[in-house]
């Protein structure tokens, strides 16, 4: 003899109730409407962390063009721009004296965020002249 099904109990409170025909699909209605919202906000963490990288490729480069400058004449500039990733356009400007050298770099930030504009990555790092021969 088969044994009967065991009856769904209810809840205290929460009697059970059998679905009524609306609630097909409600909840797939709902998670389609979530997942823009969704999207964006891992877009947006995406970008955070691509501003993040592009600040530190700009931070990288400033120093190592700084560095370069310092031990050799006319060569930070290059060394600079070579610190930093293939695809990104570093603007590399190096300054010396007899005392120090200073380079800045610019990196452009790519905005994967629609309609969101950003400053572009800044970075300065100075250096003791180590080479006699760069100054004024």
């Amino acid at each position: 003899m088969p044994r009967p099904r065991p009856r769904p109990r209810s809840r205290p409170g929460f009697p059970l109730r059998p679905p009524r025909p609306g609630d097909r699909g409600q909840v797939a209605l709902e998670y389609i409407g979530f997942i823009p919202i969704l999207l964006f906000v891992a877009l947006c963490a995406i970008q955070l962390g691509w501003v993040a990288y592009v600040h530190e490729q700009a931070d990288t480069a400033a120093r190592t063009a700084a560095r370069a400058e310092a031990r050799e004449r006319g060569t930070g500039t290059a060394a600079g721009a070579a610190a930093v990733r293939s695809g990104l356009e570093p603007r590399v400007q190096v300054a010396a004296d007899a005392d120090a050298v200073t380079a800045t770099v610019t990196i452009p930030i790519t905005s994967l965020v629609p309609g969101l504009s950003l400053d572009d990555a800044r970075a300065t790092a100075v250096m003791p002249n180590d080479d006699p021969e760069v100054g004024p």
